[in-house]
C-alpha cells in the first residue's frame, strides 16, 4: 500500500515537474487554439452575411424583372460573377430562361466561369450539359453534341439524357 502511495505521489510530482518546465509552451498552445476557434467563428460568419447579401441581390434581381429588366439582368450578373455556388447558377439559370442576355459570347462566357466555380462532379456535369442544350438552341448543334459526347464519356449521371439526345 506504501508503495502504491509512493507511486501516486511520485506521479503527481512528475507531472508538476513537467507542467511547470513547458509552461510557456503550454501556454502558447491554448492562445494558437483559441485564436484559430475565434478566426473559424469569424469566417463562418463573414461566409453567412456575404450568403445573406448574395440572396437578398437575387430576390432583388427577381423582382426587377417585371419593371427594370437592365438594372435586373446586371444584378444577376454581378451575383455570377460572386462566386457563390448555389446563386451563380440560379442567376445563369434566369439569364437563360428569361432571355435577358442576347449575346450568346456573353452566356457562353458566364457558362464557362461558372463551370471553374463548380466543386462537385454532378455540379460541372449539369452545368456541361446546360451549356450543350444552350448550344444547340442556337445552332451550334456541332458543339453541344461534342459537350454531350464528352458527358458520355465521363460516365456522367446524365449519361443516359446525353445518349437520348445525341439519337435525335
Amino acid at each position: 500500500m506504501d508503495q502504491n502511495l509512493d507511486n501516486k505521489i511520485d506521479f503527481k510530482d512528475r507531472v508538476a515537474t513537467f507542467l511547470n518546465k513547458n509552461k510557456k509552451k503550454f501556454v502558447i498552445i491554448i492562445i494558437i487554439i483559441i485564436l484559430l476557434i475565434i478566426s473559424i467563428i469569424l469566417l463562418e460568419n463573414y461566409k453567412e452575411n456575404e450568403n445573406s447579401k448574395i440572396s437578398e441581390k437575387y430576390v432583388q434581381a427577381g423582382l426587377l424583372l417585371s419593371t427594370d429588366k437592365e438594372k435586373s439582368k446586371e444584378l444577376f450578373e454581378q451575383i455570377i460573377y460572386s462566386k457563390n455556388n448555389f446563386y451563380s447558377i440560379l442567376a445563369l439559370n434566369t439569364i437563360l430562361e428569361k432571355n435577358l442576355e442576347k449575346d450568346k459570347k456573353k452566356i457562353l462566357e458566364y457558362f464557362d466561369y461558372i463551370e471553374k466555380l463548380s466543386t462537385s462532379k454532378d455540379q460541372k456535369d449539369l452545368i456541361v450539359f446546360k451549356k450543350g442544350l444552350y448550344l444547340i438552341q442556337i445552332s451550334n448543334i456541332e458543339e453541344g453534341n461534342k459537350l454531350f459526347n464528352k458527358l458520355i464519356d465521363s460516365e456522367s449521371k446524365l449519361k443516359n439524357i446525353a445518349e437520348e439526345l445525341l439519337m435525335k
